[in-house]
């Protein structure tokens, strides 16, 4: 096992299951595990430290180039999205006002998602596919009004996002982006999640993305303006948090459309969000087919 376990979802002959990325390829634990259907179900009973100590006496099934890789949680019940969490990102909008005092949220639908691999889908409504590289928070211990002091020990376990907008259409109305925010296949979750061990894990992770290896967002967990202890214990005044459900932080300074003339994705890009600790979540782009 590689320092850190790494446990997937993926499609290998036909057959999505889960399991642990080694340096060796994918340890199959689906299995192993009957009554764990999915990583959510893992979640909901604590099960990661199972399927570490199982994955340590398995040699690898699968060859990791065997697998499409699909969203770590391929049903959440909530898939909530962080807007506006870094302060260049709040200078962008130039508008002079200082930091909001609340974090502004919307929600995503899982089938606007795909795995690491698998092509982001610009479709024929709009060519402003833009790309927005994220960390991910699993929710593995569910509440009501969590205190911010207690907020951590709810976390499962870490990804990345690519949070990918088409941004035309997250003006379509006065003050809705959930249109922009939801064309199937336009972002993308993975590869792996990692289990949450301790506040060290969180507290200043560098988060990049690149755009045909030219780093386009560069920035710090640190410097985020609402934390993730903050993140969880708002989010949960106002609804339950359950297991699996996922929370997508916020993006850096740096997207497409902060270019002049904005830079929007295109058939062929490769599409790369890495933060330290997790891994690298790649993909590339293509145009919808008919």
């Amino acid at each position: 096992m590689t320092e850190r376990p790494r446990f997937a979802t993926y499609t290998h002959a036909g057959r999505t299951s889960y399991g642990a990325v080694t340096d060796q390829g994918i340890v199959d634990l689906a299995p192993l595990f009957p009554q764990w259907p999915t990583l959510r179900e893992v979640i909901a009973d604590n099960g990661f430290s199972r399927l570490a100590e199982a994955a340590s006496k398995r040699a690898a099934d699968i060859a990791e180039a065997g697998v499409s890789y699909q969203i770590p949680i391929s049903t959440p019940e909530k898939l909530i999205c962080v807007g506006v969490n870094f302060p260049d990102r709040n200078e962008e909008y130039k508008d002079g006002q200082a930091a909001p005092g609340n974090p502004s949220l919307f929600i995503r639908f899982p089938r606007s998602f795909v795995g690491h691999g698998t092509a982001l889908v610009r479709p024929p409504e709009s060519p402003q596919l833009d790309y927005e590289g994220e960390i991910v928070i699993v929710i593995g211990k569910g509440g009501r009004r969590i205190f911010e002091g207690d907020a951590l020990d709810h976390i499962a376990a870490l990804s990345l996002c690519n949070e990918g907008t088409i941004r035309d259409w997250v003006r379509h109305a006065k003050f809705n982006v959930t249109q922009g925010k939801n064309f199937d296949a336009t972002g993308a979750i993975g590869p792996w999640l990692v289990p949450y061990t301790d506040e060290s894990q969180l507290a200043d992770i560098r988060l990049t993305t690149r755009v045909n290896g030219e780093l386009r967002q560069d920035d710090r967990t640190s410097r985020m303006i609402f934390s993730f202890r903050k993140l969880i214990s708002y989010i949960s005044t106002f609804t339950t948090l359950v297991p699996g459900d996922v929370i997508v932080t916020g993006t850096p300074t740096g997207a497409g459309a902060r270019f002049d003339p904005p830079r929007w994705l295109v058939p062929g890009d490769i599409v790369e969000v890495e933060a330290e600790g997790i891994g690298t979540l790649r993909n590339t782009i293509m145009d919808e087919q008919p």
